[in-house]
């Protein structure tokens, strides 16, 4: 199932023929190699022989949505940190939080620039690549410890899953322990990109990620009006205040 060559292969999952035809011809213009497919079912046939750089998955779809297909992917050790991209004509923000929070690396609704959708496309794909040597360094602050050798999060010696962005997001905040970060400067170094609004992104993997790690979770600090940092001193705070991160 391991994709040969070094040309990143692209899929995208879309029912609607002119967004598909059109996405798949602008990524291959750009020098990516791009398949797509009109059904979940076709898709994960495909899945079988060939497995691809990246995934785009429009949410609404023929016989099962993209939110299924994005756990399927998930579920499978495989493909559990392929970097998947959400595309859909939903704007609400329920259903964007949805999407981050099942996993999804990124999310951009329609209708979209081409231009846009290939900057994401093309800074997913150099953040997941595997070109970034694993340092050497480990991180062990209170009850958290980080190998970022061995890729391996640990809680009070309790194995914690993330996903892509989460653990990028997570290992940035160790690097610059202390330091705080702005949104924008988070989704330029995790995502490498930064676009007008698109900080609620950043609110709702780090929303998640201080979830997943538990009473680890509390040192990453809100810094009202600015961003984030990760304190070495866990910082106590009440629920209200994590979640107003999102309001």
């Amino acid at each position: 199932m391991k994709r040969e060559g070094i040309m990143p292969l692209i899929y995208l999952v879309e029912d609607d023929e002119n967004i598909r035809e059109l996405v798949v011809y602008t990524l291959r213009s750009t020098g990516l190699s791009a398949r797509g497919f009109a059904s979940p079912s076709s898709f994960r046939e495909a899945m079988k022989s060939d497995l691809p750089s990246l995934v785009m998955l429009d949410i609404m779809l023929p016989e099962e949505d993209g939110l299924s297909l994005l756990a399927w992917l998930r579920s499978d050790p495989k493909t559990k940190s392929l970097p998947v991209i959400m595309l859909t004509a939903r704007g609400s923000e329920y259903d964007k939080v949805k999407g981050l929070e099942s996993g999804a690396d990124d999310y951009i609704p329609k209708p979209f620039g081409m231009m846009e959708l290939v900057a994401r496309v093309k800074a997913l794909l150099r953040r997941a690549s595997p070109a970034d040597d694993k340092k050497e360094t480990e991180y062990a602050i209170g009850a958290l410890n980080v190998s970022p050798a061995a890729h391996s999060v640990r809680v009070n010696g309790t194995e914690v899953q993330l996903t892509p962005k989460e653990y990028e997001t997570l290992l940035l905040f160790l690097e610059n322990k202390n330091i705080v970060l702005s949104r924008d400067q988070i989704l330029n170094h995790v995502w490498g990109y930064s676009f007008c609004g698109e900080s609620r992104t950043v609110d709702v993997h780090i929303r998640s990620l201080r979830k997943k790690l538990g009473v680890a979770g509390d040192m990453i600090e809100t810094i009202r009006g600015v961003g984030y940092r990760l304190r070495e001193t866990p910082v106590v705070k009440d629920t209200a205040e994590g979640e107003q991160d999102l309001d």
